[in-house]
């Protein structure tokens, strides 16, 4: 799906909210898809296609003998950047392709200066020799300004992990500024990695309650490693009017 977002110059999150039936990573010949309108209705800067780096790729062997890949993007730039997806494609060892997915963040939107991993799960079964292979699909720089999103900030976040170093208890507080519009949805995502800075594991904590302006929201969840143990934990946050 992501292909053909880039194809026909739409972003990926309007395609997937337009076809919300579809699986993006499971599309089969002849299926039809709707295509959103390009216009820009919300009076918002047109966004601009851009690239990123890929800072490594982590693919990890599951229990049910799938596999999990982690793809770690970076946005180096002064603007945030959406709709960030790369294709993974796993290969035996003679090159031949085992399976392909869209790998995408548990977020819409890669804050600038930041790190966050794309993620793919590939359904049983696959070798545990798998050689993953990525390609840079599609990314929008956006303004720091846009009205989709609000200046939602995380303070007194703490991390504690257990004695395996498998899991770790992540809390914090979501803060509002107070001349920021009410927010309706909040993600924050808690990425793990171990000491080599490899990615373990990440996961997504929501919340539709509701933050009004000025105020702060408490969160708390756990995150857990998929290979290795846990050295630190990195946070992002994403809030919706």
């Amino acid at each position: 799906m992501g292909q053909i977002a880039q194809t026909f110059n739409v972003s990926l999150s309007a395609l997937m909210a337009a076809n919300p039936g579809v699986d993006p990573n499971s599309i089969s010949i002849g299926q039809a898809l709707k295509i959103p309108s390009q216009q820009n209705a919300s009076g918002a800067s047109t966004p601009t296609p851009v690239s990123f780096p890929v800072r490594q790729i982590a693919c990890y062997p599951a229990s049910d003998r799938g596999m999990w890949c982690f793809v770690l993007a970076a946005n180096n730039s002064s603007n945030p950047i959406e709709d960030v997806t790369a294709q993974i494609t796993l290969l035996d060892t003679g090159g031949k392709t085992i399976a392909s997915q869209t790998a995408t963040l548990l977020l819409d939107v890669l804050a600038p200066n930041s790190s966050m991993p794309l993620i793919a799960y590939f359904e049983p079964d696959v070798p545990v020799n798998a050689r993953p292979q990525v390609q840079v699909l599609t990314a929008i720089q956006i303004q720091a300004n846009d009205p989709r999103y609000l200046p939602a900030v995380l303070q007194n976040t703490s991390v504690k992990v257990d004695a395996t170093g498998l899991t770790a208890q992540v809390g914090g507080q979501i803060n509002l500024p107070t001349s920021a519009k009410p927010a309706k949805l909040i993600w924050v995502v808690a990425t793990a990695y171990d000491g080599s800075g490899r990615v373990l594991g990440a996961r997504r904590w929501e919340s539709t309650t509701g933050l009004s302006a000025g105020g702060s929201l408490p969160f708390s969840f756990t995150v857990s490693s998929i290979a290795g143990t846990i050295a630190h934990v990195e946070f992002a946050v994403e809030a919706r009017p």
